[in-house]
């Protein structure tokens, strides 16, 4: 159990409470995760742009993406919301032991349920344990993770495409994925497994279409992308540096003066 100010996580169970605009930290999805929203509003970024997730709004979300999420509390109110994640584990017995195949792979990134009053209630049965977190034993984790297993799976079939594609991500066009993706601020690792390499295998690919390192053209080509939104869209750079991949102000406001000579905020 981990109890930070503004989240509980047991196991694989994630509570939010915020009570002003907050970014993810995580823009890698390790594992597929059910989240219901209680309050407030999820902005959520992929490639395919930005979808709004609303109160009461119960959703799946695919692992191995690439998102920006941003928490949104209601005026005068807190943002709260469920996670729980589904590791690939607790899946695989899971489908063994209800000797479960998959069609096909599923084709999007997400769902979105309908209304359920029994997923929903899913969701409200765990509230208790986040007050009292000492009650949620691994065992009863368990049974809570399987339930929400077998709720998905009674509303919409289908997603069994989803859980239970236990495939990694196959070799891709390098060049076209960085260009996409540069934006995202996760470790070189992961670019490389989602797009099907080793590490070094992904260095080695890297060099040969960039003539750069990853790290270095992952700089320049942020940086480029600043410099566009701030002389050319009017953005001020204290909004730009997030949306580029920058961890921090000061580290950007650095790099982008080293490398044009001027502070994005002169522009």
């Amino acid at each position: 159990m981990a109890v930070q100010k503004d989240h509980t996580i047991i196991n694989n169970l994630l509570y939010s409470c915020v009570d002003k605009a907050q970014r993810g930290n995580e823009q890698f999805v390790p594992d597929h995760s059910l989240g219901y929203i209680i309050s407030g509003e999820t902005h959520i970024t992929s490639n395919n742009g930005i979808t709004v997730l609303k109160a009461g709004t119960i959703g799946m979300v695919k692992r191995y993406q690439l998102v920006k999420s941003v928490k949104i509390p209601p005026p005068d109110g807190e943002f709260k919301a469920i996670n729980i994640y589904f590791n690939q584990d607790i899946l695989r017995n899971y489908s063994r032991e209800r000797n479960i195949e998959t069609s096909g792979r599923y084709p999007g990134e997400g769902y979105i349920f309908p209304d359920d009053p029994f997923i929903k209630g899913f969701f409200e049965s765990l509230l208790p344990y986040f007050k009292h977190p000492s009650q949620l034993s691994n065992a009863l984790t368990e049974l809570k993770t399987k339930e929400a297993i077998e709720l998905v799976l009674r509303i919409a079939p289908q997603l069994k495409d989803l859980l239970f594609d236990f495939t990694e991500p196959h070799k891709i066009d390098l060049e076209e994925f960085m260009q996409k993706n540069f934006m995202y601020n996760v470790p070189i690792e992961k670019f490389a497994q989602l797009t099907g390499r080793s590490l070094a295998s992904f260095k080695r690919d890297f060099e040969k279409i960039f003539s750069q390192s990853p790290g270095k053209w992952l700089q320049e080509r942020r940086l480029s992308e600043a410099h566009y939104l701030i002389s050319k869209k009017g953005k001020r750079s204290s909004d730009v540096y997030i949306e580029v991949g920058f961890e921090n102000l000061s580290h950007f406001s650095f790099a982008f003066k080293k490398e044009y000579g001027i502070a994005p905020s002169a522009l």
